[in-house]
């Protein structure tokens, strides 16, 4: 936790130019620590508008990211860390979102809810090391990310003005934030061989604790970067990752992204699937398709979108283990356009005010209790100034 805090704090003091990897980087040789930090921080109101029953919050999302670099013998070491105050700016059931599903309260299924994050995201190390053509690394984490679907959308361009996290997360990225992960790849050229092992389960409650980290599951990616474009094909085998419906879950996921510009404006977009395959004896299978992005209109104002297209089970029980039966899963679309102006763009980073909109299309089953669903977000936003790039590890 003192490193996390550390780095964080760490984040104040940083310089502004020439970000690499989505970070912010310091100057420093080989032999000195080069520190790097991010942060991302929506703050304002968000109203659910469904039949019925309209909900509503005053609410910040939030994560705020720091790394430290150095040479290490032949090879190079990075520590990381992740931290978010959303257990405490956002209510305990989390952010009021529409058709979301994952994870628990009050042991109870979150239903048009996202969960908040833990205060911990991230903390582990990462030791890589070029041989010619060929980079080798290898990683660890008390909280991290492994080897599994797209960038989380927290780190990726095409989501990082829209404060909604996407329907599909829970089938493309939520293992972002895993308790326990070991991983390793190699890169040849520009495709990288990647495979980790984790915990499986979601995290509890808690939003302050570390849990106790295991490694019962296990994922691998491919990856092809190339100048803007990054394509991964990833699957993996999740041990009883909600404990509410303990029955292990197969993800498979695929994405292609193009993080570049459009004459002189930065564009970033993703297209993604992802399958969730669950072993229940019926009928567990689901997918999610997602397409989201970004256009930097001018200096100040940028556009965002997404486009998702999901299978959802909305009426999830809790089961004890080795009960199975048939699941409904219902077809949800939801489409949000939003725009973003930067009002003031100082050393200190960049301050705008942004709203969107959401649209739902259901099944006609659906309507009894979601008929004429609409959302909105009008928000202040925060962030250091700086063109980011994200890290394809």
């Amino acid at each position: 936790m003192a490193v996390t805090l550390s780095l964080v704090s760490a984040f104040a003091a940083s310089a502004q130019d020439d970000p690499s990897h989505h970070q912010h980087e310091h100057e420093a040789d080989s032999r000195s620590w080069t520190w790097a930090t991010d942060a991302n921080v929506f703050a304002g109101y968000n109203y659910q508008e469904r039949h019925f029953a309209d909900f509503s919050a005053w609410e910040s999302q939030n994560w705020f990211m720091g790394s430290g670099s150095r040479a290490v013998g032949r090879g190079r070491l990075t520590i990381g860390s992740m931290l978010s105050l959303e257990p405490f700016t956002l209510h305990d059931h989390g952010s009021p979102q529409l058709f979301q599903t994952g994870e628990s309260f009050n042991k109870t299924p979150l239903l048009n809810y996202q969960h908040p994050h833990d205060l911990v995201m991230g903390l582990g190390a990462t030791y890589d090391v070029t041989s010619g053509a060929v980079r080798y690394y290898l990683g660890g984490d008390f909280v991290g990310t492994p080897t599994l679907g797209p960038p989380p959308f927290m780190h990726r361009e095409s989501a990082r003005s829209n404060p909604q996290v996407p329907l599909t997360h829970h089938y493309l990225d939520a293992t972002h934030i895993s308790s326990g992960v070991v991983r390793g790849g190699i890169t040849w050229g520009a495709v990288t061989f990647e495979s980790s092992a984790f915990r499986g389960a979601e995290p509890d409650e808690n939003r302050l604790n570390l849990e106790r980290p295991r490694l019962d599951s296990w994922a691998a990616r491919v990856q092809y970067n190339t100048g803007p474009w990054h394509v991964q094909f990833s699957g993996g085998r999740l041990h009883e990752p909600e404990w509410f419906d303990p029955l292990d879950v197969a993800l498979l996921t695929a994405s292609i992204e193009f993080d570049g510009q459009i004459g002189a404006r930065p564009l970033s977009v993703l297209t993604a699937w992802g399958g969730h395959r669950e072993n229940n004896g019926f009928n567990g299978n689901a997918d999610g398709y997602l397409s989201e992005g970004e256009f930097v209109v001018t200096p100040r104002s940028t556009l965002y979108g997404r486009a998702e297209y999901v299978g959802k089970d909305l009426f999830v029980d809790v089961h004890p283990r080795g009960f199975t039966h048939r699941s409904v899963i219902y077809q949800v679309g939801a489409f949000t356009v939003g725009f973003l102006r930067d009002f003031s763009v100082t050393r200190a980073g960049r301050v705008g005010v942004g709203a969107d909109a959401t649209v739902y299309h259901m099944q006609d089953e659906l309507r009894v209790f979601w008929e004429s669903s609409r959302s909105f977000h009008v928000f202040l936003r925060w962030r250091p100034v700086g063109v980011m790039q994200h890290m394809h590890m």
